[in-house]
């Protein structure tokens, strides 16, 4: 389930943000980012999709953030009611719905 909720995630962000550079990680040792938003001047956000808050493992955000130490971090998830922050180690990540992360990550008209 969560290879059809990452595309239908996907979807959505080309949609809502009208970028087409958004990219995946992935390391020598099999770590896994799913997408990672570079915006020009800013760090990179790393989004994880997981069809349950329960299945999300961080090894993968923690290698990302030994090489890329700043930037946000999201897992979007479908069972998630608000936003709630969990701590992996020195590594924080939002857990969001997919409509709260398009509102997060959207860049803000002037």
């Amino acid at each position: 389930m969560d290879y059809l909720w990452e595309h239908f995630v996907l979807n959505e962000l080309h949609a809502e943000l009208q970028v087409r550079d958004i990219r995946y990680w992935r390391d020598k040792r099999g770590h896994e980012i799913d997408f990672v938003l570079i915006q020009r001047g800013n760090a990179p956000i790393v989004v994880e999709c997981k069809w349950s808050a329960s299945e999300f493992d961080a090894s993968g955000l923690k290698a990302f953030r030994l090489a890329y130490l700043k930037g946000e971090n999201f897992v979007v998830v479908r069972d998630v009611d608000r936003p709630s922050i969990r701590h992996y180690g020195d590594v924080s990540t939002v857990f969001v719905s997919l409509q709260n992360l398009i509102q997060k990550i959207k860049p803000q008209p002037l």
